[in-house]
């Protein structure tokens, strides 16, 4: 990626939020607990095949509407919305097949052969595919102690804390990428293992070429028999152009247990429709052009990407319930760290469904601005996170430190809401009790959901994230024993307190009791059924009780 913004070293003012902070989210940071070897076992674990969603049938959409909000993540093609964690497989897989057609290109399956070996300090690729073949190879350095070893697959050797991931007992993979596929070729002439078996012509992209090189390395890893690595214990991160396909490796390949984008900037995790609003990032069409890293397909949208039917905040939702740490500059504005925090914000509302809010990290607060630095600020919440996901010998809940210099909104992004998906008993764990985090700044003040009794059919409960000058608050409806067909909620606000903006209700008034009610579709609710809205405010937050009546 060519940087062409100053790269300022002065901190700015952060302000730290946990998900729900700016949307409609359960704090992403929970209460501390005590680490038992039991919830250590419950961390969520990589899927044993690289795509267990091929069996979904999946009929994309013959037009596309332009939307200038985020695609809702939680509708399905044929216009139902997901209702279980179990459904969220196909749906995911339908979020796939609308990311390789419309922006990555295809990410081909397994190939026919792969073969290779591991070793100490190489591992070699072999692949035949259709009469073709291709090999690549990645260097190994394995850390101190006795392995078999988890381990990092480090894209493009640049811009990752590899001490602290040896460190921290894992094993650093360094990956070539550009040995599967070269930039600086044209895109009808593209180069590389990947293009050898595929065409130089593939409509495929970069992105999606490397995720491919990771996964064939992958495959040899679980071919070797885990004598020197272990094949379900394996992260990838990378930065700048190295961040966006780290994003990809993970988004793409589920036996990726750690996914780790490091200031991946336009292409990478920040939302493709927030880009173009987002002052002095690069632009889609120079994204698109710098190198063939999106697919061929993607011109059709660098100057309309309110007509995509996806957006990356759903490339987060794919890798959801894995690992997810997102490292962001937000000092740099060609990176386009605020759209980035608003796919991570919306992302994190899918990890939420899915029982797993603990297992996304987002960190943009950091005081080096300089371009893949190796930064003090992500060096405990990186131990963390291999500890949690490779290891598996901790247990850190996630958190959102997003830095006030590029703070997104995902209120102004979404009319959609997060559902109550139902679990059952063969459902996978997600989640692992967190364990006290020293925080880096002062967190905000959280206060603890109060819910008073059922009144006229519906009750509402609020939690509120706290910092100095003003507040967020996430109020959840619920209906009683009877259906209602719409609510209206009225919160009296401490002295001094002002709603500022609201989501996913219409508000009257902004001080003293203001009363929210529901919008057009989120008013009719099946007994027992939840929704949620939200606002943020100036002032207090503290001490809120919201009364719901139903109609």
């Amino acid at each position: 990626m060519i940087i062409n913004s100053d790269r300022s070293t002065i901190r700015s003012t952060v302000v730290m939020l946990a998900a729900a902070a700016l949307v409609v989210a359960g704090a992403v940071t929970a209460g501390a607990r005590t680490p038992t070897a039991e919830a250590a076992a419950n961390t969520v674990a990589a899927a044993p095949v690289e795509d267990d969603g091929t069996d979904c049938p999946v009929s994309l959409p013959g037009s596309l509407p332009a939307n200038a909000k985020l695609p809702d993540p939680f509708t399905k093609l044929n216009g139902s919305r997901v209702s279980s964690r179990s459904d969220w497989r196909c749906r995911r897989a339908e979020i796939k097949k609308l990311a390789e057609r419309y922006v990555y290109g295809e990410k081909p399956a397994k190939p026919a052969s792969v073969t290779g070996t591991v070793s100490s300090t190489s591992i070699t690729v072999n692949v035949t595919h259709n009469g073709r073949s291709a090999s690549f190879s990645a260097g190994v350095q394995l850390p101190s102690g006795s392995g078999p070893f988890p381990a990092v697959v480090v894209v493009g050797g640049f811009g990752a804390d590899t001490a602290t991931i040896r460190a921290a007992g894992a094993a650093v993979i360094s990956y070539d990428p550009l040995a599967v596929g070269k930039e600086g070729t044209p895109r009808n002439n593209k180069q590389g293992a990947f293009y050898s078996l595929y065409g130089a012509t593939s409509s495929t992209g970069l992105l999606a070429a490397w995720a491919w090189g990771v996964s064939r390395i992958i495959d040899v890893v679980e071919q070797s028999g885990g004598s020197v690595l272990k094949a379900d214990a394996l992260g990838v991160t990378g930065c700048s152009r190295y961040g966006k396909s780290a994003f990809a490796v993970g988004a793409f390949d589920q036996r990726v247990a750690l996914t780790m984008p490091i200031e991946s900037g336009s292409a990478g995790a920040p939302i493709l429709r927030g880009i173009p609003g987002e002052s002095g990032a690069q632009p889609l069409s120079s994204a698109y052009s710098e190198q063939p890293w999106l697919g061929d397909a993607f011109s059709s949208f660098t100057g309309n990407p309110n007509a995509l039917p996806v957006d990356t905040h759903e490339t987060v939702a794919m890798i959801a319930p894995r690992g997810l740490f997102i490292m962001e500059n937000p000092h740099i504005d060609w990176l386009a760290a605020r759209s980035g925090s608003v796919a991570a914000l919306a992302g994190a509302e899918v990890y939420k469904a899915l029982g797993a809010g603990e297992n996304i990290t987002y960190w943009s607060d950091i005081q080096d601005g300089n371009h893949c630095a190796v930064r003090s600020e992500w060096r405990t919440p990186l131990q963390q996170n291999i500890q949690k996901f490779l290891l598996k010998t901790g247990n850190a809940a996630g958190t959102f430190r997003i830095s006030s210099k590029k703070a997104g909104n995902l209120a102004q992004w979404r009319d959609w809401t997060t559902p109550t998906l139902t679990a059952s008993p063969s459902d996978p764990p997600t989640t692992t009790p967190p364990t006290t985090t020293p925080p880096t700044t002062t967190p905000p003040t959280t206060t603890p959901p109060t819910t008073p009794p059922a009144e006229s059919g519906c009750s509402a409960s609020v939690s509120v994230n706290q910092w100095p000058g003003g507040f967020d608050a996430s109020v959840r409806v619920t209906a009683g024993a009877a259906p209602v067909t719409g609510w209206t909620v009225a919160v009296a606000l401490p002295s001094g307190a002002s709603v500022t903006n609201a989501w996913n209700a219409t508000r009257s008034g902004n001080t003293g009791t203001v009363q929210f009610t529901n919008v057009s579709y989120n008013g009719a609710l099946a007994p027992g059924q939840s929704v949620e809205f939200g606002y943020q405010g100036s002032g207090t937050g503290a001490g809120m009780t919201p009364t719901c009546t139903a109609r």
